[in-house]
This record gives structure tokens, C-alpha cells and sequence, in this order.
């Protein structure tokens, strides 16, 4: 009776310990996936990123960072795509981060994004307009 007990304890424990939530600072650090590799910083109490690398990143030289000139603000048009900031105002509630915005270099359009850490290393986000459902899905692996 007693070893059943312990079973359950033991098994108890380490079921609660991989049921527990990421804390929201493990956002924080390098993220990639095949079109995209950002950088995701804290900016006061929300999570912002800038844009590291994009296949879209470059002109046909490979080195130059093409213009944001889909930018819709005319000042903004001349900035390298390089390093400008991707995402703002992503805040963590319930385990998820929620309420974010997501600056588009392909179209100069703003959009809202969400996203989840399905584990220390992946993440999950989707940007969209309006409504998640009709959003895209982006899969990010943490670069070590």
C-alpha cells in the first residue's frame, strides 16, 4: 500500500511539474523560423523584437538591407529593413501573450499577433487582421 502511494506521489509530482507554465520572460532571446529570425527584448512591461535576417532582407547584392518603402509614414520609407522593430506591445496574460502588433516590411501594413511558448525552445505566433482565424501561423525555433 504504501509503495502504491509513493507511485502516485512521484507520478503526481512529475506530472504537475511539465503541466506548469513557462515564466513570461522565456520569450525573451533569438528566435527563427524559415522566413524570419528576430530578436524578442522586454520594453517596460510588454515584449517587443526587431528584425534580425529576412529572405526579404536584402537586395540582389546579398548585402545591402533593402528600404522599408511600403512604409505608409514617407519619413519612415529611406530606414533599413534591418534591425527596425518587428513586434511591439506583446503582453503576457494566462499563459499566452496577447495584444501585440506586428509591422509587415513586405506590405507596410501593421497587424495584430499572439503567440504561445509550446515549450522552452518553440514558439508559436499568428499574426492577423481582424479576426485569428484568417491570420498566418509562424513556428519559431529558439537559436541557441
Amino acid at each position: 500500500m504504501k509503495r502504491t502511494i509513493l507511485s502516485f506521489m512521484l507520478l503526481f509530482a512529475a506530472m504537475t511539474s511539465f503541466a506548469q507554465k513557462l515564466s513570461a520572460d522565456q520569450i525573451l532571446g533569438t528566435w527563427q523560423c524559415s522566413d524570419y529570425k528576430i530578436e524578442v527584448y522586454k520594453s517596460g512591461s510588454t515584449y517587443s523584437a526587431k528584425l534580425l535576417w529576412s529572405k526579404y532582407m536584402f537586395e540582389a547584392d546579398g548585402k545591402t538591407s533593402k528600404k522599408d518603402s511600403k512604409n505608409p509614414d514617407e519619413k519612415l520609407k529611406d530606414r533599413p529593413v534591418q534591425g527596425l522593430t518587428h513586434i511591439t506591445s506583446l503582453t503576457y496574460k494566462d499563459g499566452e501573450y496577447a495584444d501585440g502588433k506586428l509591422y509587415s516590411v513586405q506590405d507596410g501594413n501593421t497587424y495584430s499577433i499572439k503567440g504561445k511558448l509550446n515549450g522552452i525552445n518553440d514558439l508559436e505566433t499568428r499574426g492577423y487582421k481582424g479576426v485569428p482565424m484568417l491570420g498566418k501561423t509562424f513556428k519559431w525555433k529558439r537559436v541557441q
